[in-house]
């Protein structure tokens, strides 16, 4: 837990990076806008050993009409059964396949077609949204197993919004506060854990996009925002020359990125991305980039609002039970998954694991 020093503290250099100029001319133009659609071509392709087992790989069926639309999913493969499954619990997409023991050399290969666009919300002009359900309202205000929403979570949220009532002030804030007080740990594994509780009890708040947005998501909520988490995979280089968000070309074996929706009740669902600001800090530039560079602020005011359509949406499901599976349940559905003789296999070791992720736009 955070005492009142440490948490005056950050609250002093939040302060300053609320401060910095905005971007002038000189700086980069970091503009996404909803425009043209992109289509793009995702090819999953799985290899198994000798023996029996039963694998996982989610299917990119997250549909958003303004954003995220996808087309089409197909599947060859020689395995004794493939089928398509869904997470009753959280609407998540895969295909479920089974291998015997003693085929020769089972593959599956899953071909699926996208279609994205960049999205940015003018949030100084409200407007109609169409309101959540009760259901989905209570959905994306719930605690999660590893992101719990009332203890420290709740009182950390409450110090940070303080006595802001209105929505997107509050969103603001807490936005800001992680972006000021988190930092990117290159160390942590594929896009980390996601576990709120784990970084709090411990005091440190380093880790990957999935841990930094869920922490995001986590504070959202204990302040009554309705928030998301939604798992996906970069499948182009960034437009705006961001090096650092975009894959670096067809292979996205490892693109693998967790985004963040709030629902803000006069502008429906908005993008944003802190853990992109604290991607950019580290790894756009040999050395780093501090606070006050002209690419770090750019990066900080788009991504509260707006994000680039060079990535693709898997699901927004968080605690998975794999169906058939007794392993343990996963934190979120990102990356194939498999056991063999019911030992789960390492999903963030794709060369031990043997499956490849490929991107191309379809431009025709």
């Amino acid at each position: 837990m955070f005492d009142r020093r440490a948490f005056l503290k950050m609250s002093a250099v939040l302060s300053a990076t609320a401060a910095m100029p905005r971007i002038g001319l000189a700086g980069p133009s970091f503009t996404p806008k909803p425009a043209g659609w992109r289509t793009f071509e995702i090819v999953t392709r799985v290899a198994f050993s000798s023996a029996a087992g039963r694998a996982w790989i989610p299917l990119p069926t997250f549909s958003a009409d303004d954003w995220n639309r996808p087309q089409a999913n197909t599947w060859t493969t020689q395995a004794a059964t493939a089928g398509f499954v869904r997470d009753p619990a959280n609407e998540a997409d895969m295909l479920v396949v089974d291998w015997e023991k003693g085929d020769a050399a089972p593959t599956v290969e899953i071909v699926s077609r996208v279609a994205t666009r960049d999205r940015a919300t003018d949030l100084s002009r409200p407007g109609k949204a169409e309101p959540l359900s009760p259901a989905e309202r209570a959905r994306y205000l719930a605690g999660t197993r590893l992101v719990p929403v009332d203890g420290p979570v709740k009182a950390l949220s409450d110090r940070i919004v303080g006595t802001a009532t209105d929505e997107v002030e509050k969103a603001k804030r807490i936005y800001d506060w992680v972006v000021a007080n988190t930092y990117r740990k290159a160390s942590t594994r594929g896009c980390g854990d996601g576990n709120v509780a784990a970084m709090l009890a411990s005091g440190d708040l380093g880790g990957k996009c999935a841990d930094l947005n869920a922490l995001y998501v986590g504070l959202a909520r204990a302040a009554g925002i309705p928030a998301r988490d939604i798992y996906g995979v970069r499948v182009a280089p960034s437009k705006f020359g961001y090096r650092s968000l975009g894959a670096k070309n067809e292979v996205i074996t490892k693109a693998q990125h967790c985004r963040a929706e709030i629902y803000l009740s006069d502008f429906g669902w908005v993008p944003v991305d802190p853990a992109d600001v604290r991607k950019v800090m580290l790894e756009e530039a040999e050395g780093g980039l501090g606070a006050g560079d002209p690419r770090v602020i750019a990066a900080r005011e788009t991504l509260f609002g707006a994000w680039e359509g060079n990535w693709i949406a898997y699901n927004s499901a968080r605690d998975v039970a794999l169906p058939g599976s007794d392993g343990p349940v996963l934190g979120f559905l990102m990356y194939p998954q498999a056991e063999i003789a019911s030992a789960r296999m390492d999903c963030l070791d794709p060369e031990t694991f043997q499956y490849a992720i490929h991107a191309r736009e379809i431009t025709a």
